[in-house]
C-alpha cells in the first residue's frame, strides 16, 4: 500500500506519467470530458468527492507549474479573492481565461477528472512542473 496522501491508483499512475507542461483537468459534475483525453471518473454523490478534496490529493503528487481557472469562478468575488475550492492551495495565483477557453484547454489535456462537486465552475487546469 501506497504511503503517500493519494491512493487512486489511475489517478497516481496518470500524474506519474506527466511531462513538462502536460495538462491534468480536475472538473466539477458538469464538465463535458472531450473524447481525447483520458477520463477518471471519482464521482460518487452529489458534492462527493468535491474538488477540493481531490485537488488537495493531486497537489500531494504533482508539482505544478501553473495553474488555469475560468473567469466566472471569480464572478461573485471580492477582487482578488479564490473560490473556496482552491483558495489556499495553489502555490501562485491562478491565470484566468473564459469558460469556454477552459473547455477548449481541457480537450489537450492527458486526462480530466470528474469529481461530484455541484458548484458551478469549479474547474482547474494544472500544467506539470519540474521538481528540478
Amino acid at each position: 500500500m501506497k504511503r503517500s496522501h493519494l491512493l487512486h491508483a489511475e489517478l497516481s499512475q496518470v500524474i506519474a506519467a506527466l511531462g513538462h507542461g502536460d495538462m491534468l483537468v480536475i472538473g466539477d459534475a458538469g464538465l463535458p470530458i472531450p473524447d481525447g483525453p483520458r477520463r477518471i471518473d471519482l464521482a460518487l454523490t452529489r458534492g462527493v468527492p468535491t474538488v477540493a478534496e481531490v485537488l488537495r490529493a493531486v497537489l500531494s503528487e504533482m508539482q505544478v507549474e501553473r495553474a488555469v481557472i475560468a473567469r466566472e469562478a471569480l464572478a461573485p468575488l471580492a477582487e482578488g479573492k479564490l473560490p473556496a475550492w482552491c483558495e489556499g492551495q495553489l502555490q501562485a495565483a491562478p491565470e484566468t481565461v473564459s469558460h469556454d477557453e477552459l473547455k477548449q484547454l481541457s480537450a489537450r489535456a492527458k486526462a480530466v477528472v470528474r469529481t461530484g462537486e455541484f458548484t458551478p465552475y469549479a474547474n482547474i487546469v494544472l500544467c506539470a512542473g519540474v521538481v528540478f
